[in-house]
């Protein structure tokens, strides 16, 4: 039989459960049959409701860059509030181990007859975008061995700008891995897909999406290598959905919410 599962945070005492319009558990009924209901501990770091903080409050503090001030704030704030939460959300903090990694990636190295391929990216926000792009490159071998590469938190801002990533490097490579088309994650990739690259992972092909590609920081293509060898490939998933269509579905909601809330208030805009 399938077992609903709720989700809650780790070593704190509520529940991050669902309520019904009227303030009601979604699971009450189902939590009364013990056969029926499990909780499934989920794994401890930022919540939805701090990604959200961050795409509103324009903030950079989670970045992993610790050469600065921000990052260097963020790292003093953790564990200051009370049980080592949060001081946006209330939420532990995400720290990177080695133990989170193992969890979450396959331990399986290339076989003889796969067909390695390179992806890059920041893959911000892993959303149903970047599932379908990796799904279709999978596809593209009966033995698909995919590696994806991705960016540092400063490369990333610089050429996505604003408070990009919203997801700061360690979050994104648990993302990553947690995808059954996903084999192994490059931490801190270089932006130009170089030769010393493609020859140390033995990469057979390498993939794009229909997303730009931006310039390398002197102005170059970082996709020539790969382009003059000739096994570049732009991919299109079909999917259309962007992290930055995501981040302005968001922005727009709040914005709505807060205008009608302003209203009943006798406040205009």
């Amino acid at each position: 039989m399938t077992h609903p599962c709720e989700t809650h945070y780790g070593n704190t005492s509520e529940n991050d459960i669902t309520l019904t319009v009227d303030g009601k558990d979604t699971y009450e009924e189902v939590k009364k049959s013990v056969d029926l209901y499990r909780e499934c501990k989920r794994t401890q770091g930022v919540s939805t409701t701090d990604l959200v903080g961050r795409m509103l409050l324009m903030t950079k503090a989670h970045h992993s860059n610790m050469g600065s001030s921000d990052y260097q704030q963020h790292t003093d704030n953790f564990g200051r509030g009370p049980k080592g939460l949060s001081p946006w959300t209330g939420v532990s903090q995400f720290l990177q181990t080695s133990q989170k990694i193992i969890q979450f990636a396959s331990g399986k190295e290339p076989q003889p007859g796969d067909t390695i391929i390179y992806v890059a990216g920041a893959f911000d926000l892993f959303h149903i975008g970047h599932v379908d792009f990796l799904d279709a490159v999978s596809q593209l071998s009966e033995k698909p061995y995919v590696i994806v590469g991705l960016h540092f938190d400063q490369e990333v801002n610089r050429y996505k700008g604003k408070n990009y990533p919203i997801m700061n490097i360690h979050e994104r490579t648990l993302s990553v891995l947690a995808c059954q088309y996903v084999s192994e994650v490059v931490i801190g990739a270089p932006y130009a897909v170089t030769k010393d690259l493609l020859e140390h992972f033995k990469v057979d092909l390498v993939c794009h999406g229909k997303t730009e590609v931006f310039p390398d920081r002197d102005g170059s293509d970082p996709y020539a290598v790969p382009r003059k060898m000739g096994i570049l490939q732009t991919m299109d998933s079909g999917n259309s959905l962007t992290t930055d269509g995501i981040v302005q579905r968001i922005i727009k909601s709040r914005f709505r919410n807060t205008k009608g809330s302003h209203k009943t208030r006798g406040v205009h805009f």
